[in-house]
């Protein structure tokens, strides 16, 4: 097709990312159609809102990867210690990811599936605080995998999952597929975060939606409104995280694998904040090592500063105000370590 690039420059960037595009067939060649289409409109004089809709919808389609995927890491050795180096405990939730692992290795050994399996749908279960979300993030390092996050807490519609169809003004895709666009693979990890907190008022709708999605004999085909295209989902490794299941229909939780996040008893969290999160927050802080040392003694108190707590967050937080106190006075020539002990640690602590 010609095109004078002077004049519809975007007419001819389409064009070149279509030709590039492994789309699939019938829809490559519904694009050609849509593309003719948009030469003509180009033609007219005046702005075409119609112009406009087409030439969006066509970049769309073009930027999704319909066939572009990942390859999974191999090694079971490489996961688990990216699991264990992000996670102290949680040895049920690291041994069912290496069994998926195992699995995918075993049928790519044998060619059954060139793809991989299906990738499993789990439902992190569990307080505030328990580790889910950094969970679903460690998953995805450990896979080699893309990862994107959708947040569930407030939503208010289906049409946020699902997509509004292009006859509407403001037409505009699900976030299922803004993820997919932005992560160009379509077998990354997904978060659908909080799917306890969606609003009543469109629970049953969102629900609904989650169905399809979470379901491998559906999400082969997924609609989204606006891209009119059935796409495949069954790749994705799909992980929702609930503090309960009272919001959750049971459709759903039919199709999830629940695994429970236990509270953190205060011996794993005196671990988990010397070794993980003490080192993080120091480095975060522009501090040293040896800028900033606590003796055993006074762990028991930073971890339960104001009574039980199930997760990481408070500690996480008196860690870190602890840090910018040490910073600020390192800045201030005031002192240039501190080594925290039962006696002066109520001069750091966070005044409640």
């Amino acid at each position: 097709m010609a095109v004078a690039p002077a004049q519809f420059e975007d007419i001819t960037l389409l064009e070149n990312k279509l030709a590039g595009a492994a789309l699939p067939p019938e829809l490559a060649q519904k694009t050609q159609a849509m593309l003719a289409r948009l030469v003509r409109l180009a033609t007219q004089q005046g702005y075409s809102q119609e112009y406009d809709s087409v030439a969006r919808y066509l970049d769309w389609i073009i930027s999704l990867p319909w066939n572009k995927r990942s390859t999974d890491t191999a090694s079971l050795e490489n996961a688990k210690k990216i699991l264990d180096a992000n996670h102290h405990g949680l040895d049920n939730v690291k041994e069912r990811i290496l069994e998926y692992i195992a699995v995918a290795n075993l049928k790519n050994q044998k060619h059954q599936n060139p793809q991989g399996p299906k990738a499993p749908t789990l439902l992190f279960l569990g307080l505030v605080g328990t580790g889910k979300t950094t969970m679903a993030y460690s998953i995805a390092q450990a896979l080699g995998r893309q990862f994107g996050r959708i947040p569930m807490g407030g939503m208010g519609d289906a049409i946020q999952l699902r997509g509004r169809a292009k006859t509407y003004t403001d037409a505009e895709p699900g976030q299922i597929m803004k993820v997919l666009r932005r992560v160009q693979t379509k077998n990354p990890v997904i978060l659908l975060d909080e799917i306890d907190r969606v609003t009543d008022e469109a629970k049953a709708d969102i629900m609904s939606v989650l169905v399809e999605l979470l379901d491998p004999e559906q999400n082969s085909q997924f609609l989204d409104h606006f891209i009119d295209h059935p796409f495949d989902l069954s790749e994705i490794f799909f992980i929702a995280t609930a503090n309960n299941t009272t919001g959750i229909a049971t459709a759903v939780l039919d199709r999830l694998e629940i695994i429970e996040m236990p509270s953190y008893s205060d011996e794993q969290k005196i671990i988990i904040g010397r070794n993980y999160l003490l080192p993080r927050i120091i480095a975060a802080s522009g501090l040293k090592p040896g800028n900033l040392v606590l003796e055993d003694d006074v762990w028991p108190q930073i971890v339960r500063p104001l009574g039980f707590d199930a997760g990481m967050r408070t500690l996480e937080r008196t860690l870190n105000n602890i840090c910018r106190k040490v910073a600020k006075l390192k800045v201030e020539s005031k002192l240039e370590s501190l080594t925290l002990t039962a006696q002066n640690l109520k001069d750091y602590l966070p005044k409640w």
